[in-house]
Parts: structure tokens; sequence; C-alpha cells
């Protein structure tokens, strides 16, 4: 193991290192949560979203949390037109996005050593718009997002489709996530998993 900063992370056992973007690579939470926030207040649903709730949908695509809420708290919210405001509220924001360091950092000490993907939950466009906007959009071999796949996180769908493009077993892959979707979808995927610390990390066993 490495420590940069507070993180640690593993010199050897894997082939291939897959990232997801938003909580791992880019600290875009504080900024996701505030367009969420400003997205369901445009169509009267300000405040239903608390913060905890947000963080343990962490990961999964926007239309999929906005059916989630319809149930929960029997709304009738429009899944395409909350998930293009939402996008809009977050574009506002991406200047305010950058990276986290010490996983930048293990990534950078990667580059040119060995295959590189993102995986994330989030739209394509939104992704390359955020790697780009932090400076790191040509680190990566491939960029997987929920466009690419039937099932977002926490399906392995995202990680097992990035390995493939990688051309590298799913087994002998690293895989970096900081929600609970994510970790248990690349545990799924058979991928050894390093959860980044975020609030509700610690409630992945």
């Amino acid at each position: 193991m490495a420590s940069i900063g507070s993180f640690s992370f593993p010199l050897n056992g894997f082939e291939a290192v897959i990232f997801d973007c938003d909580g791992t690579l880019v600290d875009s939470m504080p900024a996701h949560f505030d367009a969420w926030c400003e997205a369901l207040s445009l169509y009267g649903a300000g405040g239903v979203f608390k913060e905890d709730v947000f963080f343990a949908m962490g990961g999964r695509p926007t239309r999929d949390i906005v059916v989630e809420l319809n149930d929960e708290y029997d709304l009738r919210l429009d899944p395409e037109k909350v998930a293009f405001a939402k996008r809009e509220a977050f574009l506002k924001r991406i200047q305010q996005v950058g990276l986290i360091d010490e996983v930048a950092a293990f990534a950078a000490s990667l580059r040119g050593k060995v295959p590189m993907a993102i995986a994330s939950g989030g739209s394509r466009m939104i992704v390359e718009k955020l790697l780009r906007s932090v400076g790191i959009s040509d680190w990566f071999d491939e960029v997987v997002t929920a466009d690419d796949v039937a099932e977002g996180k926490p399906s392995p769908d995202i990680f097992l489709h990035a390995a493939r493009l990688l051309g590298v077993d799913a087994a002998k892959c690293l895989a970096l996530d900081d929600a609970p979707s994510g970790i248990l979808a690349a545990r799924r995927a058979g991928m050894q998993v390093l959860a980044i610390p975020s609030p509700l990390t610690s409630s992945v066993s």
C-alpha cells in the first residue's frame, strides 16, 4: 500500500484501474446536491431530497432517482424534465468543482503504466464536461457512463463494460468508488474495491 495524504492505495495486485467520477476523483457532490435542490424546487418538490438520502443514492442515474422519489413521497415528477433541470443547474456550477487531490495523484501515478477507465453513473455529456473542466480528460483509456449500459449502479454493468473495453478480466481490475451503490456494483462485478471515504462509505460492509 502507498499513502497519499490520508488515503492508502494498493501498489500491485491489479492489471487495470477503474474510477468512479463524482465524489471519487472529482469533488462534485456538493454542487450536485445544490443542483438537485434547485431542480426539485422548480417542480414544486423543494425539500424532499434530504442530504443523507442524496448520498445514499449517489452514483445512480438521475432518472432512476426521480422514479424512487416519486414512489417514496407520492409525487408525480416527470423524470425527463427533472433530469434536464438538474443537468442545467449542475452545469451552472461546474466551475466550482475541483479534483479530490489524493485520488487524482494516485491516477496520475498510474498514467502510462496500467489501463484506466472512468465508470460513472452520470450522463456522458456531464461526465465529459466535468473531466475537461478539471483537466484530466486525457488520462483515461475509456469513459463509460449510464448512457452506455442498460442498468446503472448498483448493477455491475458499468464496471463490467469498462473492463471489457480495457481488455482486462474484471477480477484483475481495481475499482474506486465512494457511493454505496457504486461499491456494491464493483463488488458484484468481481473486482477488488477501494472505497473512497464519503459521508456514507462507512455504511457499506
